[in-house]
């Protein structure tokens, strides 16, 4: 079961999943198509309703979810004190929460047989907050240390639990993006830099096949390891965020993006 996959790396991957063989539910929260052997249905990661709807749907149709790959995202463009608390919410129910409501959905079918895996897909945003992009940072940085405390809580079980973490790939994630919705004068030069650096990144973002690829690893792997980089910045990223002094990070980060040094 792949959640998210009716564009981006979700899609990729559920196409790659039917290809080797598996037999693939993708989800969306819009009716979709089903394609390449992929049974689309329609779900709302933030809704408890349609969650359990969506998962019962697949069990009726299918002996059990053999392994659950939390794929779908949001994306919220604007600095941290034009946000909202009802949009930095919004951000959370997706790309946590969503994540969070899945797993305990499939959690009781993996206990009983004793077997399962879950592959939560993260991102590199959090290991570095990029400005412009602090709740989806701190939104992915909680579901990676949420993904690690449950890799622990589950592996008696037989259940195996691993995070996936891409770069930049060229995908639709800024289409289905939303705007703070309070811009403030003093933030408008860096955020229309910190926003050039994100667009013109994703343009020139790696294939998602290649992210794909990574997220099969992780999902059919014998020993899976608790985390998977995906693309070209995958190494570089958390050794530069562990191993280099802070002052260099951030001087990295402010030119990345064109920030005033000040």
């Amino acid at each position: 079961m792949v959640t998210g996959a009716s564009s981006g790396i979700g899609r990729t991957t559920a196409l790659l999943f039917a290809e080797r063989g598996a037999r693939v539910f993708g989800t969306s929260r819009r009716e979709r198509p089903d394609e390449g052997g992929v049974r689309m249905l329609r779900l709302d990661v933030r809704s408890d309703e349609s969650v359990r709807e969506c998962v019962d749907e697949v069990l009726a149709q299918a002996d059990g979810i053999d392994i659950l790959i939390n794929n779908a995202g949001v994306m919220l463009e604007g600095f941290a004190e034009e946000t909202a608390p009802d949009e930095a919410r919004a951000v959370f129910e997706t790309n946590f929460f969503g994540a969070v409501r899945l797993v305990d959905a499939v959690l009781p079918g993996m206990r009983e047989r004793r077997r399962g895996r879950i592959v939560n897909v993260g991102s590199l945003a959090a290991w570095i907050g990029e400005p412009g992009e602090g709740f989806y940072a701190a939104s992915k940085a909680a579901l990676a240390r949420y993904t690690e405390s449950l890799r622990h809580e589950v592996w008696h079980l037989g259940i195996k639990v691993c995070l996936v973490e891409p770069g930049v790939f060229a995908t639709e994630v800024l289409d289905a993006a939303t705007a703070a919705g309070a811009a403030i004068a003093d933030y408008d030069g860096p955020r229309e830099s910190a926003r050039a650096t994100l667009h013109g990144a994703l343009r020139r973002g790696e294939d998602p096949r290649k992210a794909a690829q990574v997220v099969w690893k992780a999902a059919t792997a014998r020993a899976p390891r608790g985390r998977y980089g995906a693309g070209g910045q995958s190494f570089v990223v958390p050794r530069l965020r562990t191993l280099a002094p802070q002052r260099l990070v951030d001087i990295a980060l402010r030119r990345a993006y064109g920030l005033p040094r000040r």
